[in-house]
């Protein structure tokens, strides 16, 4: 018995319109405008080719490498299908969809269906808009920009050392040929919920550039995008400037550790960091939950398992909830979005595994303030308590432009020293700020001192400093007495 023919069945006893197989993501049954999860996890590459090759025609592998789609009849007892083996998105894909018992469709000697090539299609890949969005990533590295963004009716613009710039030399964006260009890259997960939502995320990878991370949307002018770029090469601690008692934190066997900040403040970099100093030193299981997967570990010491939200698994809850199934030492969760996946989170840490994971917070007491917050008032207590148990390190942290160009991340650390774990279960956050203060010697660092630090190291210019602080009464008592010029901050 084939490996299909269970999915046919499924498909023909619910009705469905199709049976959709893609590499690397689950099988779905595609019924109208809805589409339904058939296996539990994704199809690996192995499983794909098996499927194919038990139900399609010889050839057809050669066929579809060289850039064809072949397609063909397959019969199950007086049910009968059309298949169609392509790649999409250099991913192999098999469309099945039911028809009517053809002729052709006749069992050979050993009773098995014969399957047979009715045509061969190419793919349906625009390469000319695929080329342009390419063109325009190669120049997105070229100028070192962090960011790409593309609005219909614009010129392209990039962000460079935090500055928005708009390309001069490249002609504006039609609307049509905008949406061409991000549809050629877009998977058809992506493409279907884009439609659906109006908006979508997705990574992209260019050959010997980067990976990129897509964002699509649609605003009042028509279809938009912002596409980062994230480094092909993992950055390592040393790199980072990741101070010794930050990776300590690495060698912990349980606890939650968090990395904040605003948006395009380095996190996913820093945690990537992080996650490479476990995989080099330790002999574990590493789990990831990405939305999207971003920088890709390769496995070192450890064995590491990267799940993405959408693609293979439902939401970053239901991984984290999976998770503990799947024999973890350490975990990853992309982003603490709401009050469930924090909970689980939290109960993960606390149950022997160590939980990395990031907020978009500025500072490490309002860290601890919004993950209590964001649960009932009959809960805040017990939640305090076990946060107080739990809660190993947070840094956080803000990017800031270097003098000479490039930009520098600013750190705020704290660490979980039982002082900092009575005032979070007594509920006196208010005073971690100074128990850091004087907490230096245990490699605690207030954002404000960091921001200073730089400053003193002539990498960040005074006027960025400020900008950048909380505290800035804070900030400018410190910056005068090193004896900086502040006469900036009393011109405003």
């Amino acid at each position: 018995m084939a490996q299909l023919d269970r999915l046919l069945a499924v498909l023909v006893s619910r009705r469905g319109d199709a049976l959709r197989l893609v590499q690397d993501e689950p099988a779905f049954l595609v019924r109208g405008l809805e589409s339904q999860a058939l296996t539990r996890g994704p199809l690996t590459p192995s499983q794909m080719l098996t499927i194919v090759r038990e139900v399609a025609p010889s050839g057809t592998e050669q066929r579809v490498a060289s850039g064809e789609g072949a397609q063909f009849e397959y019969r199950l007892g007086a049910d009968a299908f059309l298949g169609r083996v392509h790649h999409h998105n250099g991913r192999l894909t098999l469309d099945v969809t039911p028809q009517g018992v053809p002729a052709s469709g006749r069992a050979n000697g050993s009773g098995m269906p014969t399957p047979v090539v009715l045509s061969v299609t190419p793919p349906r890949i625009d390469e000319s808009a695929r080329v342009a969005i390419d063109d325009l990533l190669r120049l997105q590295a070229t100028r070192k920009a962090s960011d790409l963004h593309l609005r219909s009716g614009e010129r392209p613009l990039f962000r460079i050392d935090g500055d928005i710039v708009q390309a001069a030399d490249s002609p504006a964006l039609e609307r049509g040929q905008l949406e061409r260009m991000l549809q050629s890259i877009m998977p058809e997960r992506n493409q279907r919920e884009f439609e659906e939502q109006n908006d979508t995320d997705l990574a992209y990878e260019l050959a010997d550039v980067a990976r990129f991370r897509v964002n699509v949307f649609r605003d009042r002018h028509g279809i938009g995008s912002v596409i980062r770029a994230i480094p092909s090469r993992v950055v390592t601690v040393e790199e980072m400037g990741v101070t010794p008692e930050v990776q300590r934190l690495c060698d912990l066997s349980k606890g939650l550790v968090l990395v904040t900040g605003p948006t395009g403040s380095g996190k996913s970099t820093t945690l990537c960091s992080l996650i490479d100093l476990v995989n080099r030193s330790r002999k574990d299981h590493i789990i990831t939950i990405e939305d999207p997967i971003e920088f890709v570990h390769a496995n070192k010491g450890c064995l590491i398992t990267q799940r993405q939200v959408g693609q293979h698994t439902g939401s970053f809850k239901n991984a984290l909830r999976a998770a503990l199934r799947e024999d973890p030492d350490v975990v990853l969760v992309g982003e603490l979005r709401d009050l469930e996946t924090v909970s689980i989170a939290i109960e993960t840490a606390e149950t022997g595994h160590l939980v990395f994971g990031t907020l978009h917070t500025s500072t490490a007491p309002s860290t601890i303030d919004r993950i209590i917050d964001q649960f009932p008032a009959d809960r805040q207590g017990q939640v305090r308590v076990m946060l107080s148990e739990s809660l190993k390190g947070v840094i956080s942290q803000t990017l800031c432009r270097k003098v000479g160009g490039g930009r520098v991340a600013a750190r705020e650390i704290l660490l979980a020293t039982p002082a900092i774990s009575n005032l979070i279960r007594e509920a006196k956050t208010f005073q971690i700020q100074s128990v850091m203060q004087t907490s230096r010697r245990l490699g605690m660092v207030t954002l404000n001192d960091s921001l200073v630090e730089l400053v003193e190291s002539g990498q960040v210019e005074a006027t960025e400093a400020y900008a950048k602080a909380v505290d800035k009464g804070m900030i400018l008592q410190a910056l005068k007495s090193k004896g900086h010029d502040v006469s900036f901050a009393e011109r405003r």
